[in-house]
């Protein structure tokens, strides 16, 4: 007979360190060798519903760290279900991009992988994937929202509303006048600054693709400056719309903006760079709610069946004012105060703590 030396040390442990840091409950990975299809499905909680988000494609350096941002994502869209007054829970998958992935198949196997779990999970497009990424996941699932168009113009909607509740905070008429800066020309950037500029906004782009912020600037009117500059630009609000984590302590100290408010995911670095621009009295709407339009969208329509998910969206506005007084009330940071309320409602629901980061 043989025996096994343990050191206490198991190859996954990595992971669950990271699901267990994030309070995350529920991690699948799907594999795939033929079509190299590498996946991370974390679904963070169902108490409100069904869960819902969307599939990110992206290179990661490692499992680990996709792991690690699949879990981040999926717990914002629990508070963002909660807070956008939607009955469905977070969830968020990744695929790891790669060389030897073949895009057609993976996804196909992916939608027929969603597709097993029988319709407790929808999702919906994100950064790195495509409308024909969806298009494909679709044929062999029917769990998949495609409309990319109308998801940000409802992230749009929804972000100018809370623009609106700061701009009121800091004593403002209307947003005629404003300077804003807009982070990313993607779908929800551009989606984001056009509603700007149409509300009488003078509005600034960047974007890492200098060729499309140029046609974006120039479509509506903006000015295009340089994506290492736009975020301590001379305005009054800055807008990150790309990429999250863009706020650090750092960017808080050089920034001459009154306000923060985009539609990225987990725009704030850490919980230092919140207290940072609490300290600094700047006005910050937590991307929980100014960035919750889609999944409001999404979710209101195939997982509630909202013909009009319009009042939802622009409630989102009223929530934003209502922490940022709570804010200036208690001098606590409007981060902390969204999060509050979220676990509230989940909590209401299931009579159970909720997990906290």
């Amino acid at each position: 007979m043989t025996t096994t030396k343990t050191t206490g040390q198991w190859p996954g442990d990595d992971l669950f360190r990271v699901l267990e840091s994030r309070h995350t409950p529920r991690c699948t990975l799907w594999s795939d060798p033929p079509s190299g299809l590498r996946a991370v499905l974390v679904v963070d909680d169902w108490t409100l519903g069904r869960a819902a988000g969307g599939t990110r494609t992206r290179a990661y350096p490692s499992l680990a760290a996709a792991v690690d941002d699949a879990a981040h994502l999926a717990r914002a869209m629990t508070l963002k279900c909660s807070l956008g007054g939607v009955d469905a829970g977070g969830a968020k998958v990744v695929v790891l991009d790669h060389p030897g992935l073949d895009r057609a198949a993976a996804f196909a196997r992916l939608g027929q992988l969603i597709g097993e779990l029988g319709g407790r999970f929808v999702t919906s497009g994100d950064l790195g994937t495509n409308v024909r990424d969806l298009e494909i996941m679709a044929e062999h699932c029917d769990h998949i929202h495609i409309g990319e168009s109308d998801l940000s113009e409802a992230t749009a909607r929804g972000l100018l509303r809370c623009i609106e509740a700061v701009a009121e905070r800091a004593g403002k008429a209307g947003l005629a006048g404003l300077r804003v800066a807009v982070q990313g020309c993607g779908a929800i950037g551009s989606a984001v600054a056009k509603k700007l500029a149409q509300s009488g906004v003078e509005v600034l782009v960047a974007d890492i693709d200098r060729d499309r912020a140029e046609a974006l600037a120039a479509d509506i009117s903006a000015r295009h400056v340089a994506a290492d500059d736009i975020l301590v630009a001379d305005v009054d609000i800055v807008s990150p719309c790309a990429i999250g984590g863009v706020v650090t302590a750092g960017v808080v100290d050089r920034l001459r903006a009154w306000a923060v408010c985009g539609a990225a995911n987990n725009i704030v670095a850490d919980a230092g760079a919140e207290q940072r621009m609490q300290t600094r009295g700047i006005l910050h709407v937590p991307d929980i709610i100014a960035s919750a339009g889609a999944v409001v969208e999404g979710a209101g329509d195939v997982i509630m069946g909202l013909a009009d998910r319009g009042h939802l969206i622009d409630r989102l506005g009223d929530t934003a004012g209502e922490i940022l007084d709570e804010s200036q009330r208690t001098g606590r940071p409007t981060g902390q105060l969204a999060q509050e309320r979220a676990w509230a409602r989940i909590r209401d629901r299931s009579g159970r703590v909720s997990p906290r980061k």
